[in-house]
């Protein structure tokens, strides 16, 4: 997927009015994401991602925290509130695992317990048609 369509899809879904909006919320979602994972998984899902994409990703830190910390840490990063940064975390995740294999998205899953799941859409990948 090219960024141009990973944005605006990302755009369609949380009604963000800019790419640089767009762009703030895939950073501090990756961001998040990266201090979540262990190892090289953050780098493994970026490495499937359009390159302006990758650079938003870190080596994994496996820091244990709730999906609701989660949502805090990405409110924080993104300058907006905890429900608004749900909503965006959610959208940006839909996204990604339209655009990455199927298997990659079970890989990171596979680190994260259930309670995650919804923010990746119930955590079953989803493919346009």
């Amino acid at each position: 997927m090219q960024l141009h369509d990973f944005l605006g899809r990302l755009q369609e879904r949380s009604n963000l009015h800019s790419q640089d909006e767009a762009l703030r919320a895939v950073q501090a979602t990756y961001q998040t994401l990266s201090e979540r994972l262990a190892g090289g998984e953050p780098l493994n899902l970026a490495a499937q991602l359009p390159s302006l994409l990758q650079d938003r990703a870190d080596a994994g830190h496996g820091e244990r925290f709730s999906a609701e910390e989660f949502c805090r840490r990405v409110a924080e990063r993104e300058g907006v509130d905890k429900e608004m940064a749900r909503k965006h975390a959610q959208a940006v995740l839909a996204v990604t695992q339209e655009a990455v294999s199927a298997g990659e998205i079970e890989d990171v899953l596979a680190q994260l317990p259930q309670e995650y799941h919804a923010l990746f859409g119930g955590g079953r990948p989803t493919r346009p048609m």
